[in-house]
């Protein structure tokens, strides 16, 4: 027994802990709930992962992700979680993508590293891209899960983790709902939030891009990513048996 798992396997047993140590987890996007996830992830014993994000740490990242501080500020993210796994974990592989993960370019990405892969989590804020790859996971029988809306959220207890088809209440769950339809997906786990959205008003002089009526308390993405990455741990620790992926 490792004395950095000793307190999981007591809970899960040994077979678990292993299937954990065996597992590959692909991780994309670093942001709030992407970072604090492969932290949950790395700190819960799985072995491997592949992160993806094209991103710098902002000053305006270090109210929620994981990742940010003063010391890392513009740093890419993936080399900064790479770094934190490794302090956590010496002996997990690490492969880093530093690129954006679009529409156009899920099929490609998803074909090269979804058969090397356990788990698939999706922490990317587009809805085109969310969309790709849930129609991608759901053609492919790729365990996926994805996280929905954070913004102008305050209570972590509405959470919980559904299909995409039971969900209320959370604007990004309402479109891709409709979206998935079209689409023919037939399901998708997603994490998500039954709170109604606090009503925030735009600020005059605000530009499109700025979208200032979304804010973020700094516990909701951590705690969205650390209840996906207790999702994906469980499943790979009770589900099918882990396989050690050269990545």
């Amino acid at each position: 027994m490792s004395e950095a798992t000793s307190k999981l396997e007591l809970i899960m047993g040994s077979e678990a802990v292993a299937r954990l140590s065996s597992a590959c987890v692909m991780v994309l996007g670093l942001g709030g709930v992407g970072s604090n996830c492969t932290e949950a992830l790395a700190r819960g014993g799985v072995g491997s992962f592949v992160l993806v994000d094209h991103d710098i740490v902002q000053e305006s990242n270090i109210n929620r992700q994981a990742i940010a501080f003063m010391s890392t500020l513009g740093q890419k993210k993936t080399d900064v979680m790479a770094k934190m796994i490794a302090d956590i974990n010496p002996n997990a592989q690490v492969v880093t993508l530093d690129k954006f993960v679009l529409q156009e370019n899920v099929d490609e990405l998803m074909d090269e590293w979804a058969p090397r892969v356990d788990y698939v989590v999706d922490a990317i804020d587009t809805i085109s891209t969310k969309l790709a790859l849930a129609q991608y996971a759901d053609k492919n029988n790729v365990s996926l899960i994805a996280s929905m809306g954070a913004a102008n959220k305050l209570y972590p207890e509405c959470f919980h983790v559904a299909d995409i088809y039971e969900t209320k209440n959370c604007p990004l769950c309402r479109i891709m709902r409709k979206e998935g339809r079209k689409r023919g997906i037939s399901k998708l786990k997603v994490l998500y939030s039954a709170e109604e959205p606090v009503a925030v008003e735009v600020r005059k002089d605000a530009t499109r891009r700025e979208r200032s009526n979304l804010g973020t308390a700094s516990y909701v993405p951590p705690i969205m990513g650390q209840m996906i990455a207790g999702e994906v741990l469980r499943d790979v620790a009770f589900g099918a048996k882990g396989i050690k992926h050269e990545i």
